[in-house]
């Protein structure tokens, strides 16, 4: 039940959302959010070496990850929301998610190869000027910049970073 009421509200708030959308070139990009879902040690691998190459281009980043049932979360390293966090109304209650929510980054990417409704429920509230992800069916409501990508999370990685680094 409340995971309808989630995706309910999730499509509602990415159609009342109001936050200023652009996208300025990564030069001059200072803040770049990541957020994703907990699979496996190498997904989370690839994440860390993906922020500290956004790290080496000398921009401020956050990461947020949502951790299901029965997975690891490895080294704490990163903010986290599970599904206890969300109530029978379909609200995220996690403090951490909801001021990630509220961040304005000038990027928000999304590292996941399929959708989790939970994880587009932040992404329809964020406040960042440009969200990128991996394209859907529709899923454009959520996102800014798409791309097309069916190899993995290192490629979805690899082409998020080629593009948008690429903008200028």
């Amino acid at each position: 039940m409340k995971l309808k009421l989630l995706k309910y509200r999730t499509r509602s708030l990415a159609k009342s959302n109001k936050a200023i959308r652009t996208s300025l070139p990564y030069k001059q990009a200072l803040s770049i959010g990541v957020i994703f879902t907990v699979e496996d040690r190498q997904k989370h691998d690839e994440i860390k070496e993906f922020v500290r190459k956004l790290e080496h281009d000398g921009k401020h980043v956050k990461v947020m990850s949502f951790l299901p049932r029965n997975k690891d979360n490895y080294e704490f390293l990163f903010d986290f929301f599970t599904d206890k966090d969300v109530s029978f109304w379909g609200n995220i209650t996690s403090d951490s998610a909801n001021h990630f929510a509220d961040s304005t980054f000038d990027f928000l990417f999304y590292v996941d190869t399929n959708p989790n409704p939970l994880v587009l429920n932040i992404i329809a509230r964020s406040k960042a000027r440009c969200r990128v992800g991996k394209f859907w069916d529709n899923n454009i409501a959520y996102f800014e910049f798409m791309l097309l990508i069916q190899n993995g999370t290192r490629a979805l990685i690899d082409g998020l970073y080629k593009y948008i680094h690429g903008l200028r």
